[in-house]
Parts: structure tokens; C-alpha cells; sequence
């Protein structure tokens, strides 16, 4: 308890630095870094004005994610800079020297493989993901070491540049072969190798129509001069560039060479996709998954500048999505072809100057729908990556056992999940889902109609939904759960341990998962008082707690709209005089829907004993409800 004492003493101590430090923040652009108690720097961020951004973490409320990163902070820094522009290059850079915990990092294992042509008197070809300032020629990047290592190949094959790392004193099989000139015993020209380092570029800058054109003149005078061999091999070359070309997806009317980005985030994880275009056409794509914890729009952009910091293969143009609604603008000038699009608000425009090329946010056309294609991709892309997490089911029995051990269950085997659904009090529902080993046995959902609950009123509704459920689980010697979990926070938890324990005498432990302002799970509170659980939000762990709130909301929110629809259709015809209940049970078991009634002609009402008149009433007083 003197621990606990003196870490609150401490951490006061620490917010009245803070407050103190934010009276002087200057209205300057800049970078700020956030330290936590033991001074290492866990976020870095830029600003237009320093002093609006850096207290914005302070005031107001956040959601879950930010409400982490903000309980760790203990003490900050700032650097202020001349214009936007340094912002942007600094922030990179200090993410890359500090690694921060919070920040998206372009880790090493991120980094992506290049082509390189080397810098020496006889070349040589190379896959290389160290980019240095050695007047050699890259090309790339590539998605993947592998799209790499084949592109070389074949290139090896067409282009007879030296393979040998140190020069030997005769000639290899490579020579023999028709893939290496032999620099180790005869003197090559230096126009040959600018002829065909010329092609090269010309290649892989997108150029492959060209170059299968002239291997297949070659092909056809080895033909004719008999060299068959020789023929097959330029149409074994001519086959390998048909299949580099059927990848691509999609083509552009004009031939420059563009990057186009976009992202999607779910479940506290963004998906970045990167579709690479040369010379009009899609050759490449490729997608980086990870977790994030700020605002969406800025981490991504975030991830954008990192990425190009480094790259020496900058394209023509480079396209990136709109900021989505609701997120705060750091940078709201305009890059110079405004008339085609609008900077996102989140420092296109100083990405344009600093990196010397197009950087373009389009609102409409072909380029749109460029971005809309990676956004969808990167949608698809994360959606795969849970759909691949749920599957794995020793990695889910795995989390399941986990969370039992954050908990302090020994053995978590079997939850139940209740969510309360209800639109201003108006037919309240609730649900229940259960999970078995981390997965979801949806032969034992439940649903709740709510009997003594006027209003909406959640506690009371989680009261009546508990009690309802565990005196049927104790009356029929059903299973009882491991862990209770409910939707909400610390009074929807004390609510159903209270009627457990006071009640029914039983003692299961309940924890609650509060949601953060865009209703995404951001918290796990357990215990009575109910505390909250440190959670990692790429753990196994935090993302089952995820899928079973979503499923019982999901659960929830479907049998509520069923009961609504129903008392729709019920309210509308008990509007109508001379229909009762026992009538108006009878046209629906009749006809079926309120839409056949409608549509239904008077003869049609005979077999149900209901007159000419009432008929013409019904269907007239439904027609004109509608109209």
C-alpha cells in the first residue's frame, strides 16, 4: 500500500511538471518527445503549432489507445523548427534514432530489397537492402526478397554482366554459359556496359514490351542461322518476361512511374499497401501490418515519410489517400496541383518539398480510384491476417489460456459474454455468447427479452439478464463459466456480482470491457473494485477479447432488430379499428409479412373470416401509411 502511495505521489509530482512545462510551449512549429517515468522516450510527434498539439494530450478525453500512451507519459520535450517541412524530417529521424514504443516503425526487417547495379570498373548485378551513397544505381523497391532474387535472375540471364564477387584468373562456366563478357581475361568496352546498363533501367523502369521485342528478333535469327539452343534459351527468356507481365493488374494512360498508397485500420491494427507503378502499368504490390496507437491519418503518414526517407528509387508521383472525417488537420496548405487534388491535411504538402517530386491527394478520376484499390487491398489484406488468427486454433487455445493467467484463472475453458441492446429504452434485448476455448459455440447463445426493466436502464438490465440466466444454470445443473464477461464498465460489473454472490452464492469472476468514443474495445477491467488490466494491443490475448465483443454486440444488435421490426408491424395494424390481437396474430401467421397484407387483394381475407369492408380498411389504412 506505501508502493502504491508513493507511486501516486510520484506520478502528481510528475503531472504538475507538466502542467507547468505546457504554460510555455510556444505557438512554433516543431517535434515533441513523450518520456514515461524512467525517461526513455515512448512517442515522437510533429506539430504546425507546438503549444495546441502538446496540450491536446492533456485536456479533453481520448479514446482507449491514446489514454495509454498518455498514462505512461511523465515528462516531454520539444524542438522547435523553422517550417513544416523540418518537422516532417526531423520527426523521421527521431523515430528512427529512439525506436519509440508507441510510434509506427519501419523496422530493419521492414526494410525493402533493392536491385542494385554496383559502382565499379566491371559491374555487377546485386539484391541488396542497405541503400548507400555509393553512386551505384538501385531500382525498387520490391515487396519481397523473393520478387527480388527472380527479377535477377533473370536479368543474369539476359544480361551478361560478371557474377564473381572477386575476379578470377580464368574464365567460368558463366562465360560458357553466354552470361558473363569474361572482364578476368579480355578488355570490355565501356559502352557495352552503359549499352546494356541502359537496358537494364529500360527493364525494370517498366520498359518489358521493348525488350521482348528485340529478344524476339533474336530468338528468330538464331532460328534461321540453326542455333538452337541458343533460340531456346531467348524463349525461355521471352516466357519469364510473359509472366512478370501477366501480374500486372491494372494500367494507366500515360507511362509514369507513381507509388499509390492507402490504408485501412481495424481492431487497434492498420494495413498499409503500397501499389507500385512503372511506366503506367502495376508491376508490384506490397502490404505492412501493424499495430498503431495515435490518430490514424498521422501514423500513416508517419509510416509514408519513414518509408521514403531511405528510398533512392523515387518515382514521378506518389498518391495518398484523404484524411478520413473527424481527425484534426496539422497541415492545411496546398501542394501546387491543386486543381487535381487537396492535401490530406497531414503534410503532403511538405512530403512534396522535401522529397522534390508530385505528391498528390485526389478527389476524383482515375487517380481516385488508384488509391480506392489500395485502400480496398489493405481492407482485405487486414481482414485476412484476423481471418488467419481465428483459424490457427492453438494460437487461440493459447490466448484463451493466457488471459486466464492476467485474470489469475488458473483455467479458462468456458466465458460467457452478455451485451444489453436498446434505442432510447424502446424494446430492451439482451444476448449471450459463449466461447470454448477461445472459440465460439454458438449452439449455447442465448437471448434475453427484458421483463422489469422500464427504460434504458443498463444496470438493472444486466441485473435481471444474470439472474435470469444462472438461476436456470443452478436450477438445471447446467455448466457453469470460468469467466463472466459484460459490456461496460465498473457499474455493469458490480451489478452482476452482485447478484451472483448476494443472490445466487456464486463466485465466478466477472470482468467488463470498456469501449473507447468510436466503440472499438479499448480496455479489460476486472475485480471488485473493478480495476483495469494492462493489455499488449498486438497480443493474442487482446484481440480474442475483441472478437467476443464484437460477436456478442453482433448477437446483440440482430435479435433487437428483430424484436423492433415486429413491434413495427405490430403497433401498424393495431392502428387499425376492428383489429385486435387475436386478428392481428392471425393476418401475420396468414399472409406472412406486413408487405403481403398490403399487397394482398380483398378475396384473399375471406378464409380468415374478415369481411369486405375490413379488408378494403386494412389494406387501404397500410397503403396509406406507406404513402
Amino acid at each position: 500500500m506505501d508502493d502504491f502511495a508513493k507511486q501516486l505521489q510520484e506520478q502528481e509530482k510528475a503531472l504538475e511538471k507538466i502542467r507547468n512545462k505546457l504554460a510555455l510551449l510556444p505557438d512554433l512549429p516543431g517535434c515533441y518527445l513523450m518520456k514515461n517515468a524512467d525517461g526513455k522516450i515512448i512517442y515522437v510527434g510533429k506539430a504546425k503549432v507546438l503549444k495546441n498539439r502538446v496540450r491536446s494530450y492533456f485536456t479533453g478525453s481520448h479514446d482507449g489507445k491514446t489514454q495509454r500512451l498518455v498514462a505512461d507519459i511523465r515528462d516531454f520535450e520539444y524542438i522547435v523548427t523553422g517550417s513544416n517541412i523540418e518537422a516532417l524530417i526531423l520527426e523521421c529521424n527521431l523515430i528512427k534514432t529512439h525506436q519509440p514504443r508507441y510510434n509506427v516503425l519501419l523496422k530493419d526487417d521492414k526494410t525493402f530489397p533493392y536491385i542494385k547495379i554496383t559502382n565499379e570498373p566491371h559491374p555487377r548485378l546485386e539484391v541488396t537492402r542497405r541503400v548507400l551513397k555509393d553512386k551505384a544505381k538501385y531500382f525498387g523497391p520490391y515487396p519481397n526478397a523473393y520478387a527480388a532474387q527472380q527479377t535477377k535472375k533473370l536479368l543474369d540471364r539476359m544480361y551478361p554482366l560478371r557474377k564473381c564477387g572477386v575476379m578470377p584468373k580464368e574464365v567460368c562456366l558463366y562465360y560458357h554459359m553466354g552470361q558473363c563478357l569474361a572482364p578476368c581475361e579480355k578488355e570490355v568496352p565501356q559502352e557495352e556496359y552503359d549499352r546494356i546498363t541502359q537496358e537494364i533501367n529500360s527493364f525494370l523502369s517498366g520498359g518489358h514490351e521493348e525488350i521482348k521485342k528485340e529478344l524476339q528478333r533474336k530468338m528468330q535469327e538464331a532460328a534461321e542461322e540453326l542455333y538452337f539452343e541458343r533460340a531456346k534459351e531467348l524463349r525461355d527468356q521471352i516466357l519469364n518476361i510473359e509472366a512478370i507481365m501477366e501480374k500486372q493488374k491494372i494500367t494507366t494512360t500515360d507511362t509514369k512511374d507513381r507509388d499509390v498508397l492507402g490504408f485501412a485500420v481495424d481492431k487497434g491494427w492498420m494495413c498499409v499497401q503500397i501499389l507500385y507503378m512503372r511506366q503506367g502499368k502495376m508491376i508490384q504490390r506490397h502490404a505492412s501490418v501493424f499495430p498503431f496507437y495515435g490518430e490514424a491519418y498521422s501514423d500513416f503518414m508517419s509510416f509514408v515519410t519513414q518509408y521514403y526517407s531511405d528510398n533512392p528509387a523515387l518515382p514521378k508521383e506518389i498518391l495518398l489517400p484523404d484524411m478520413p472525417k473527424g481527425e484534426e488537420a496539422e497541415d492545411s496548405s496546398r501542394p501546387e496541383d491543386a486543381g487535381e487534388s487537396i492535401d490530406a491535411g497531414g503534410g503532403a504538402a511538405s512530403l512534396q518539398e522535401w522529397l522534390g517530386i508530385k505528391v498528390l491527394v485526389p478527389q476524383r478520376g482515375t487517380k481516385r480510384q488508384l488509391v480506392a484499390m489500395a485502400e480496398e487491398n489493405a481492407k482485405v489484406s487486414l481482414d485476412e491476417k484476423f481471418r488467419l488468427i481465428e483459424r490457427d486454433e492453438e494460437r487461440t487455445s493459447k490466448a484463451a489460456a493466457n488471459l486466464g493467467q492476467y485474470i489469475g484463472i488458473e483455467s479458462l475453458h468456458r466465458i460467457e459474454a452478455f451485451d444489453n441492446s436498446n434505442i432510447q429504452g424502446t424494446n430492451p434485448v439482451s444476448a449471450m455468447v459463449v466461447f470454448i476455448d477461445g472459440k465460439p459455440d454458438k449452439k449455447e447463445y442465448r437471448k434475453y427479452k427484458i421483463r422489469s426493466v422500464q427504460g434504458p436502464d443498463d444496470y438493472d438490465t444486466m441485473r435481471e439478464v444474470v439472474r435470469r440466466r444462472y438461476e436456470r444454470v443452478l436450477k438445471e445443473n447446467l455448466e457453469l463459466p470460468d469467466l463472466i464477461v459484460v459490456d461496460g464498465g465498473k457499474g455493469q460489473i458490480s451489478a452482476a456480482i452482485d447478484v451472483l454472490q448476494n443472490e445466487l452464492g456464486l463466485f465466478i469472476p466477472v470482468c467488463g470491457l470498456v469501449k473507447d468514443v468510436k466503440h472499438r474495445t479499448a480496455q479489460l477491467m476486472v475485480g471488485d473494485p473493478p480495476e483495469p488490466i494492462s493489455l499488449p494491443r498486438d497480443s493474442q490475448e487482446f484481440y480474442l477479447l475483441q472478437r467476443i465483443q464484437d460477436e456478442v454486440h453482433r448477437f446483440a444488435i440482430t435479435f433487437h432488430r428483430e424484436q423492433r421490426g415486429k413491434s413495427m408491424v405490430a403497433s401498424k395494424l393495431d392502428a387499425i379499428p376492428g383489429i385486435g390481437e387475436k386478428r392481428r396474430k392471425l393476418l401475420l401467421k396468414h399472409f406472412g409479412s406486413l408487405k403481403k397484407i398490403k399487397e394482398a387483394r380483398i378475396e384473399d381475407f375471406r378464409p380468415l373470416s374478415i369481411g369486405d369492408k375490413l379488408a378494403g380498411q386494412i389494406i387501404a389504412a397500410l397503403q396509406e401509411e406507406e404513402s
